[in-house]
Protein backbone atom coordinates (compact mmCIF):
# COMPACT_ATOMS: atom_id res chain seq x y z
CA UNK A 1 0.00 0.00 0.00
CA UNK A 2 1.51 3.19 -1.30
CA UNK A 3 1.72 6.81 0.55
CA UNK A 4 -2.00 8.81 0.38
CA UNK A 5 -0.86 11.97 -1.77
CA UNK A 6 -3.56 13.96 -0.27
CA UNK A 7 -3.03 13.10 3.79
CA UNK A 8 -2.57 16.24 5.86
CA UNK A 9 0.83 14.85 7.17
CA UNK A 10 3.76 17.67 7.07
CA UNK A 11 3.69 20.69 9.57
CA UNK A 12 4.35 24.01 7.62
CA UNK A 13 8.25 23.94 8.52
CA UNK A 14 8.52 20.63 7.06
CA UNK A 15 6.53 21.45 4.03
CA UNK A 16 8.40 24.38 3.69
CA UNK A 17 11.63 22.60 3.67
CA UNK A 18 10.39 20.13 1.24
CA UNK A 19 9.51 22.52 -1.24
CA UNK A 20 12.75 24.72 -0.91
CA UNK A 21 10.60 27.85 0.87
CA UNK A 22 10.36 30.05 3.79
CA UNK A 23 7.38 28.86 6.04
CA UNK A 24 6.31 32.60 5.40
CA UNK A 25 5.93 32.09 1.94
CA UNK A 26 3.96 29.15 2.44
CA UNK A 27 2.38 31.55 4.13
CA UNK A 28 1.55 33.88 2.21
CA UNK A 29 0.33 31.16 -0.51
CA UNK A 30 -1.90 30.02 1.84
CA UNK A 31 -3.78 33.77 2.10
CA UNK A 32 -3.46 33.78 -1.45
CA UNK A 33 -5.50 30.85 -1.93
CA UNK A 34 -2.46 29.30 -3.68
CA UNK A 35 -2.29 26.24 -1.67
CA UNK A 36 -4.80 25.67 1.19
CA UNK A 37 -3.53 22.93 3.41
CA UNK A 38 -5.62 21.11 6.05
CA UNK A 39 -5.89 22.63 9.57
CA UNK A 40 -5.87 20.73 12.39
CA UNK A 41 -6.98 21.53 16.20
CA UNK A 42 -5.44 25.04 17.41
CA UNK A 43 -5.59 26.34 13.53
CA UNK A 44 -1.94 24.73 12.48
CA UNK A 45 -1.72 23.78 8.80
CA UNK A 46 -1.06 20.50 7.64
CA UNK A 47 0.51 19.81 4.14
CA UNK A 48 0.46 16.63 2.39
CA UNK A 49 2.65 15.70 -0.72
CA UNK A 50 0.10 16.93 -3.28
CA UNK A 51 0.55 20.40 -1.81
CA UNK A 52 4.26 20.11 -1.59
CA UNK A 53 3.96 19.35 -5.40
CA UNK A 54 1.74 22.29 -5.77
CA UNK A 55 4.43 24.63 -4.28
CA UNK A 56 7.20 23.48 -6.48
CA UNK A 57 4.98 24.11 -9.20
CA UNK A 58 4.03 27.43 -7.96
CA UNK A 59 7.78 28.41 -7.59
CA UNK A 60 8.62 26.83 -10.98
CA UNK A 61 6.11 28.94 -12.90
CA UNK A 62 7.23 32.14 -10.37
CA UNK A 63 10.50 31.41 -11.72
CA UNK A 64 9.51 31.76 -15.16
CA UNK A 65 7.92 35.37 -14.74
CA UNK A 66 4.24 34.12 -14.32
CA UNK A 67 2.32 36.27 -11.73
CA UNK A 68 0.90 34.82 -8.37
CA UNK A 69 -2.42 35.89 -10.24
CA UNK A 70 -1.53 34.22 -13.48
CA UNK A 71 -0.44 31.24 -11.50
CA UNK A 72 -3.49 30.94 -8.96
CA UNK A 73 -5.56 31.02 -12.58
CA UNK A 74 -3.22 28.40 -13.90
CA UNK A 75 -3.77 25.96 -10.67
CA UNK A 76 -7.46 26.49 -11.38
CA UNK A 77 -7.84 25.50 -14.88
CA UNK A 78 -5.61 22.66 -14.18
CA UNK A 79 -7.56 21.43 -11.31
CA UNK A 80 -10.85 21.53 -13.65
CA UNK A 81 -8.96 19.70 -16.26
CA UNK A 82 -8.46 16.78 -13.75
CA UNK A 83 -11.64 16.72 -12.87
CA UNK A 84 -13.44 17.12 -16.19
CA UNK A 85 -10.74 14.11 -17.10
CA UNK A 86 -12.00 12.08 -13.99
CA UNK A 87 -15.46 12.33 -14.87
CA UNK A 88 -14.92 11.21 -18.36
CA UNK A 89 -13.53 8.45 -17.18
CA UNK A 90 -16.11 7.84 -15.16
CA UNK A 91 -18.82 8.18 -17.87
CA UNK A 92 -16.48 5.82 -20.48
CA UNK A 93 -16.58 3.38 -17.75
CA UNK A 94 -20.63 3.28 -17.32
CA UNK A 95 -21.36 3.29 -21.24
CA UNK A 96 -18.84 0.49 -21.45
CA UNK A 97 -20.78 -1.07 -18.90
CA UNK A 98 -24.18 -0.26 -20.21
CA UNK A 99 -22.93 -1.50 -23.92
CA UNK A 100 -22.04 -4.93 -22.35
CA UNK A 101 -25.27 -4.97 -20.41
CA UNK A 102 -27.45 -4.24 -23.93
CA UNK A 103 -24.90 -6.21 -25.76
CA UNK A 104 -26.00 -9.46 -23.51
CA UNK A 105 -29.93 -8.21 -24.19
CA UNK A 106 -30.33 -7.12 -27.65
CA UNK A 107 -30.83 -9.25 -30.43
CA UNK A 108 -31.40 -8.20 -33.79
CA UNK A 109 -34.24 -9.58 -36.51
CA UNK A 110 -36.42 -8.41 -39.36
CA UNK A 111 -38.17 -5.96 -38.79
CA UNK A 112 -42.13 -5.76 -40.61
CA UNK A 113 -40.73 -3.61 -42.94
CA UNK A 114 -37.58 -5.83 -44.04
CA UNK A 115 -35.64 -3.62 -42.60
CA UNK A 116 -32.80 -5.05 -39.47
CA UNK A 117 -34.15 -3.74 -35.63
CA UNK A 118 -32.64 -4.19 -32.81
CA UNK A 119 -34.91 -5.61 -29.96
CA UNK A 120 -34.57 -6.71 -25.81
CA UNK A 121 -34.62 -10.52 -26.12
CA UNK A 122 -38.18 -12.02 -26.10
CA UNK A 123 -39.62 -8.85 -28.02
CA UNK A 124 -41.17 -8.77 -31.04
CA UNK A 125 -40.85 -6.29 -33.73
CA UNK A 126 -44.36 -3.33 -33.80
CA UNK A 127 -45.93 -2.76 -36.98
CA UNK A 128 -44.69 0.28 -38.56
CA UNK A 129 -47.89 2.10 -37.90
CA UNK A 130 -47.87 1.51 -34.11
CA UNK A 131 -43.46 1.85 -33.77
CA UNK A 132 -44.88 5.94 -36.10
CA UNK A 133 -47.86 6.72 -34.14
CA UNK A 134 -47.69 9.82 -32.12
CA UNK A 135 -49.87 11.24 -29.70
CA UNK A 136 -51.14 14.92 -29.86
CA UNK A 137 -53.55 16.44 -27.25
CA UNK A 138 -56.68 17.48 -28.82
CA UNK A 139 -57.23 20.97 -29.28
Amino acid sequence: MGIDMNAPIFVISVAAELADMHPQTLRQYDRLGLVSPSRQRGRQRRYSQQDVNTLREVQRLSQEGVSLEGIKRILQLQNEVAALQAQVRELSEELVSRQRRADSSRVFAAGLAGDVVSLVRGQRPRPRSQALMVWRPQR
